[in-house]
């Protein structure tokens, strides 16, 4: 259902995942890679959107690197060039809205763990493109990449898991109150005795069947919403 594409990323090259509607097009969404990099979870994500209707693109921050070991992914992360991870973001972004397999006014997007905490970034960094984040525990472990919420227009969601060490709910909780009180709009739902990436169904040790389905059906329906 998708490919490898190529795009701009502000003077170079970046390159990414890309999954479209079987019939025409559909609103575009940017899928942010979890600590792993661009792995089969990931584009399985995106097919799974396409299939849903939505034009996804996962852009692969760590080009061409991934890794299986948790060690590894964290080096992976904090070694992450974030000026260069936002101009490959800011160029998906730009992919999407000028591609013939998009409509819609604006864009989406999600991410999960590390990109969960990048979509976060990716809705302030663009507020005249990005209508609706979703993020999925999302951590923003770089103190340099702290977002200036000031800036956000999109709708978010926020799911968080409710054992989760590295995003908890106070923490998601605090994000909230930050949000609501900049007059945001914003919702959060924890989901009970869950860990840290319960949407990942690569991994048996955390997944959650029940709450990865109704994480996945409200994320559709507000995307649904505010991009049609």
């Amino acid at each position: 259902m998708g490919e490898i594409v190529e795009f701009a990323s502000n003077g170079g090259t970046a390159r990414g995942y890309l999954a479209t509607p079987a019939d025409g097009a559909g609103p575009g969404l940017v899928v942010i890679q979890e600590w792993w990099g661009l792995v089969d979870h990931i584009t399985d994500v995106c097919d799974r959107f396409a299939a849903e209707g939505f034009t996804a693109l996962a852009p692969d921050l760590y080009r061409g690197e991934t890794t299986s070991e948790p060690d590894e992914a964290g080096k992976l992360m904090m070694a992450l060039n974030l000026e260069q991870a936002g101009r490959d973001l800011s160029g998906a972004v730009d992919l999407l809205v000028g591609h013939d397999r998009v409509r819609g006014e604006g864009v989406g997007v999600t991410g999960f763990c590390m990109g969960g905490g990048l979509a976060l970034v990716l809705a302030c960094q663009r507020p005249d493109a990005v209508r609706v984040c979703v993020p999925f525990y999302g951590v923003i472990p770089w103190p340099s990449a702290q977002p200036d919420w000031s800036r956000l227009e999109a709708a978010v969601q926020i799911h968080v898991a409710e054992k989760d060490a590295f995003f908890t709910p106070d923490a998601a909780a605090e994000l909230e109150e930050t949000l609501q009180g900049l007059g945001k709009e914003v919702e959060v739902f924890v989901y009970p005795n869950t860990d840290h990436a319960f949407f990942n169904d690569t991994r048996p040790e955390v997944y959650d069947e029940q709450a990865a389905a109704q994480a996945w059906t409200r994320t559709l329906e507000l995307l649904r919403a505010k991009l049609g």
